[in-house]
């Protein structure tokens, strides 16, 4: 009995084997060719110890609806990505769990150009036809396979984002967290000029050190404690797919999404003044401001990757960031990627001769962020009832509805939106002062728990 929950907004995922089984993969597969028709696509695989096997049965469920499939093998979400765009393919699926721990997996697809598929367009569908049993019948001939390789092209084209030459020596933490990163960034960091120290770099599904999610502060303990111990400049640290990446300074504190995505724009508008920056609901002020110091455009968009991909394209933006540590680039076919931002804020460091931590004073001088506050709520029906109220309360300031609600003041902000796969309410709130922000923070989270 397939469980419907495992179809989520950006992907399909859950518990293996007891949700996600090779047969649910079987269908998916059939499914997936279903929905994008007759061509050519791109699959590849994290190092998830469920993955060869969910790999074999979603491509045997492809090439049985008749699809041509080109098994790329194991990779990360962006080099997926990178496949589908590069080798200009119908579309592709990257099996993997992402963050989650060893026991989940499940898969990421796309279209052509790497446009994702979602609940929106494309996962509903595929849904639809597993639950009701409604794959249209397979066609008379089979689809091929074929292997292919793509990470000598891949290591070119993120090198292409920087000058390498012009990297000073800096003092490299880096966590793979046992992770794709292990195999990729090796090929990347061998060609700067600066000494690393690897940690967790044997790729192992099992996650013998830590889970490969660096959201969570006990699975940063490793790379905070070496950067400390090293006297690091920087420590970087990937999730388990390596779509994303996450910074901590020489200090040993946590970058936010939100300053990175400042700081990655600042590298686009010193090379490219005037261009348009995307930032999701969340994000600090930090990000408009910096984009207009440079004369660039700032525009606000909804949470979620189609959504960010989407308006980069309709608004031909440079860069697009979110706080969650997703980094789109309109140079890498507007798709996110874990190993750019790695190399652009090293190229920033040395362009400035400054250290992470002297890039991000101003802006923790500057802007006082909650971070994201969670609280549980019974169901969606008081998730909307709370939005609305909080709309209405703060009506005198600047509300937008476009994810949630947002509302602006000159000295404050916030958004609150639900979660697109728990009954949560999410606030992410920032003040001009840390009195501002911790009495504001208190005000609506007494809002949202009354």
């Amino acid at each position: 009995m397939i469980n419907p929950a495992v179809f989520k907004a950006y992907d399909v995922r859950g518990l293996y084997p007891s949700e996600i089984t090779e047969e649910l993969f079987h269908q998916l597969g059939r499914a997936f060719i279903a929905y994008l028709g007759p061509g050519k696509y791109a699959v590849t695989r994290d190092m998830r110890v469920s993955s060869p096997s969910l790999t074999a049965a979603f491509i045997d469920g492809a090439t049985l609806q008749g699809g041509t499939i080109i098994d790329y093998g194991l990779l990360g979400t962006d080099q997926m990505y990178f496949a589908v765009a590069a080798d200009r393919l119908d579309g592709g699926a990257q099996i993997t769990a992402s963050h989650n721990p060893g026991e989940y997996n499940g898969c990421k697809m796309v279209r052509a150009e790497a446009f994702p598929l979602s609940g929106e367009a494309g996962i509903k569908e595929m849904k639809d036809m597993i639950m009701a049993g409604a794959i249209p019948a397979p066609p008379a001939v089979r689809g091929t396979v074929e292997k292919r390789e793509i990470m000598d092209r891949y290591v070119e084209h993120v090198m292409s984002f920087i000058d390498a030459s012009a990297i000073k020596p800096f003092n490299v933490v880096l966590d793979a967290g046992s992770g794709v990163a292990g195999f990729v960034a090796p090929r990347l960091f061998d060609r700067l000029p600066c000494k690393t120290t690897r940690l967790c770099f044997e790729v192992d599904g099992t996650f013998p050190n830590h889970e490969a999610n660096p959201l969570i502060e006990e699975n940063r303990q490793d790379i905070t404690a070496a950067v400390l111990a090293q006297k690091a400049d920087i420590g970087i640290a990937w999730d388990g797919d390596a779509d994303r990446c996450f910074f901590i300074d020489g200090s040993g504190e946590f970058i936010a999404g939100d300053f990175i995505t400042a700081l990655l724009a600042e590298a686009f508008l010193l090379k490219q003044p005037g261009q348009t920056v995307i930032y999701d609901v969340r994000a600090s002020y930090a990000v408009k401001d910096i984009v207009a110091k440079y004369q660039g455009t700032a525009l606000m968009n909804r949470v979620g990757h189609a959504f960010i991909k989407r308006r980069m394209r309709e608004d031909d933006a440079v860069f697009g960031g979110e706080v969650t540590g997703h980094y789109y680039f309109r140079d890498n076919f507007y798709a996110d990627n874990g190993f750019i931002p790695a190399l652009m804020i090293l190229d920033l460091m040395s362009k400035k001769g400054m250290s992470l931590r002297d890039l991000l004073k101003p802006l923790r001088e500057k802007y006082f962020i909650s971070g994201e506050i969670n609280t549980k709520v019974a169901n969606m029906g008081i998730a909307d009832q709370k939005i609305q109220e909080l709309a209405r309360r703060y009506a005198t300031g600047n509300v937008y509805m476009l994810d949630g609600v947002s509302v602006e003041f000159d000295d404050w902000h916030f958004n609150v939106r639900q979660s697109n796969t728990e009954p949560l309410l999410r606030l992410n709130l920032e003040g001009l002062t840390p009195e501002i922000m911790e009495k504001r923070r208190d005000e609506i989270l007494g809002i949202i728990r009354g």
